[in-house]
């Protein structure tokens, strides 16, 4: 069998031994631990000299459409699949005791691990999108289930707007496979980018712009942001862990693999219109975090705020701002998973998450206020943190394409001093000054939640010390 179909197989029977009677927790455990060591394997052993795509199985489906089932890797989707598995067991070995519906609990969570995996994995456009979608449906089962606040309303919210924009990411993939001329058409990524290459077809600027809104959606880019913050608010822990984390960079992921291969031009035309966008990512939704009152909303808001430094990335349209995207990816994902992890916990404790009610947990709770510290500076983009590598890259990247970047690049280094503000002050609110008298009886964070954010963590460091370990995967998937 395929590696990476196992990948996908094994959440999924592990959902149907739970939907059978399997204990809900140790099935899923079981299954993403598993996931994870054929994931580390399969990134330890990618041929880096050969590069390219690898591990490649195809199963046809509709071949006289040109619709089949095409699983590949290269370095770019081997460390996406790192980054999937290891917050996807992350967040299953940190979900507290679930009271209600525990099972379907358990196969909401597996059933996103199992979508993402499998649109990383996909070399067909087609299945890559349907991925997608398989992993957004059990997203707001898990909000408006088993959320807080108002989680209808947020789940609603994010329902409608990440409908709308896959419905229109829908339309931009059909209206790319109907400007192929007829003999040729197909949904194979590789076969794409070589009919792009040789110049055999030139699709319309006008279908980079339709796949610019679907994605950009999908990742919450100014204007179209306003589901996420609410959504990962009122979610879970396990389930802003997993989106916020991971399902959120399959827009990203689907820009680089099929807007930087066969738009190039029209990336390049409308940079001006993106960087709008992403200024407003950086310093609009930066000021708005800076005024939130709440940890789970100074959290989300972040999470929209950082997109804006991939997308500067991605719009340097070279090697080092689009290397520097990647790593992003990459360290966002791990270092807002862990900062999740860790509101959850402090909700768990407290009941609150309110600046105003909170202070001075650090002295009854010293190793969870040091874990936190840890996700916050990674989260600033301290030096030792994957992130800084990323934003420097992003940084060099941005100025070095041209005087058109400089504001942006301003933005983005003004957009760091924002982050120390927000994220230093939510720190000084919770662990520190005077305590009062109620949590005074507040325990410290288990093991079994500590060690599922050192997991996280971990990686972060080792690629901020040594980014290279990263960059020579991803650059096998980047054009030189």
């Amino acid at each position: 069998m395929s590696p990476l179909l196992l990948l996908i197989i094994l959440p999924i029977a592990a959902s149907l031994l739970i939907m059978a009677g399997a204990n809900p927790r140790r099935t899923a455990l079981g299954a993403t631990l598993l996931n994870l060591v054929v994931s580390i394997f399969l990134f330890a052993r990618y041929d880096l000299q050969a590069g390219g795509w690898q591990l490649v199985s195809e199963w046809h489906v509709l071949p006289n459409l040109g619709i089949n089932l095409i699983l590949g890797a290269d370095g770019l989707t081997l460390t996406m699949l790192i980054l999937s598995t290891l917050v996807t067991f992350s967040a299953i070995w940190v979900a507290p005791k679930i009271e209600k519906h525990e099972g379907l609990y358990y196969v909401c969570l597996l059933m996103i691990s199992a979508g993402v995996i499998g649109a990383f994995s996909s070399l067909d456009v087609l299945f890559l999108y349907s991925f997608h979608e398989l992993a957004l449906i059990p997203t707001f089962i898990l909000i408006g289930i088993w959320g807080s606040g108002d989680r209808q309303a947020a789940a609603w919210k994010a329902t409608i707007y990440l409908g709308t924009g896959s419905f229109i990411l829908l339309i931009g993939l059909l209206a790319l496979y109907l400007s192929i001329p007829a003999p040729m058409r197909t949904f194979d990524l590789r076969q794409l980018d070589q009919m792009a290459a040789s110049g055999a077809f030139h699709p319309a600027s006008w279908i980079y712009l339709i796949l610019l809104v679907g994605f950009g959606s999908l990742v919450s880019l100014f204007p179209f942001h306003s589901w996420a913050a609410p959504a990962y608010a009122c979610a879970p822990a396990p389930a802003a862990m997993l989106h916020a984390g991971v399902l959120k960079k399959f827009g990203l992921y689907g820009l680089i693999r099929i807007a930087l291969p066969l738009f190039p031009e029209a990336m390049a035309r409308y940079a001006p219109l993106l960087l709008l966008l992403l200024i407003g990512n950086i310093l609009y939704i930066g000021y708005v975090t800076v005024a939130q009152k709440r940890l789970d909303w100074t959290i989300g808001y972040s999470s929209v705020m950082h997109m804006g430094y991939i997308f500067l990335g991605l719009a340097s349209l070279n090697i080092i701002g689009i290397n520097g995207a990647a790593i992003l990816m990459f360290a966002h994902g791990l270092s807002v998973a862990a900062a999740f992890a860790l509101c959850g916990e402090i909700r768990r404790r407290t009941g609150t998450l309110e600046y105003s009610e909170l202070g001075g947990l650090a002295k009854v709770t010293p190793v969870l206020g040091v874990l936190f510290g840890f996700a916050a500076m990674a989260s600033v983009g301290l030096p030792g943190f994957a992130n800084f590598a990323g934003e420097i890259l992003v940084f060099f990247g941005a100025t070095a394409s041209g005087p058109l970047m400089i504001p942006a690049v301003i933005a983005g280094v003004w957009g760091v001093v924002i982050s120390a503000i927000y994220m230093l002050r939510a720190y000084r609110n919770i662990f520190w000054g005077p305590i009062a008298a109620r949590w005074e009886s507040v325990t410290d964070i288990d093991r079994v939640a500590r060690w599922s954010v050192i997991l996280l963590l971990v990686p972060l460091m080792i690629a901020g010390f040594y980014p290279q370990l990263i960059l020579k995967m991803v650059g096998t998937a980047l054009p030189k």
